[in-house]
């Protein structure tokens, strides 16, 4: 079985399992904050993507966020987040996905992310434009910033930071209206289709960037990380979008 295959066939069954134990019923316990959460799903569903990719890809590395570390000899890691936004996943809401990402020595290699609720598939990497349930999306085009909608996420606590908060009120202030929908892969993957313009949020762990800058970029868009006061900030949109948006934050 090819990675492409493989990943798309980790993020269906981690998402399914997933679904299954939400509606069979769950307790969550906080990590660092009480919208920062994690359930037995969480951690069933990275043990099933683990012990699949030691059995397909032993050699490999893996990276997840609940915890699962192997370094590996091929200089290749997959990078896991088997439920991600989980607080919305908890709550009973549809906008959660399960997501992963491949990367090597020269970057990403492809990123899967696998919606439960909507059935919605979304597959794209280095040498596969992206795709949603096979279908390839339509490459992006440029647009003016003030013309798109912005997805982001901001904890109330880093808005008392100056270095945060004076950034994204830049950011916010160019754009056609800003979306926090508590999914950063979901939110890129919208990115992908062109359901949402722009990306942008900062310190990023490398499970909510990864899977989804790989779809931006195979679907014709970039994806950049710039560090600015401090912080290090993601963007990723249509191209003309995330100029704009990096002369914005940078200049903030």
């Amino acid at each position: 079985m090819d990675d492409l295959r493989l990943a798309e066939q980790l993020v269906t069954e981690a998402g399914a399992l997933a679904a299954t134990m939400r509606a069979a019923g769950l307790d969550a316990q906080q990590k660092t904050s009480v919208s920062d959460v994690v359930t037995a799903a969480d951690h069933a569903a990275e043990e099933l993507v683990t012990t699949t990719l030691q059995h397909e890809r032993p050699d490999d590395g893996i990276l997840g966020e609940e915890g699962t570390q192997h370094d590996g000899t091929t200089g290749r890691r997959w990078v896991i987040d088997p439920v991600d936004g989980t607080y919305n996943f908890f709550s009973g809401l549809a906008y959660w996905c399960s997501a992963l990402a491949l990367e090597d020595a020269d970057g990403t290699v492809l990123g899967a992310v696998h919606q439960p609720v909507t059935g919605e598939t979304w597959l794209g990497g280095r040498d596969h434009p992206t795709t949603l349930d096979g279908v390839p999306v339509t490459r992006l085009v440029d647009r003016p910033l003030a013309e798109c909608s912005l997805a982001t996420y901001v904890h109330p606590t880093t808005l008392t930071d100056p270095d945060v908060r004076e950034v994204w009120l830049a950011i916010v202030g160019g754009v056609a209206t800003p979306r926090m929908l508590g999914s950063g892969s979901c939110d890129l993957a919208g990115v992908a289709g062109g359901r949402v313009g722009v990306w942008a949020q900062h310190s990023c762990p490398d499970w909510d960037w990864l899977p989804g800058q790989a779809l931006v970029r195979a679907a014709g868009g970039r994806a950049e990380v710039v560090e600015h006061r401090g912080h290090r900030w993601h963007v990723a949109g249509n191209a003309r979008a995330v100029g704009e948006l990096l002369d914005l934050l940078l200049g903030a």
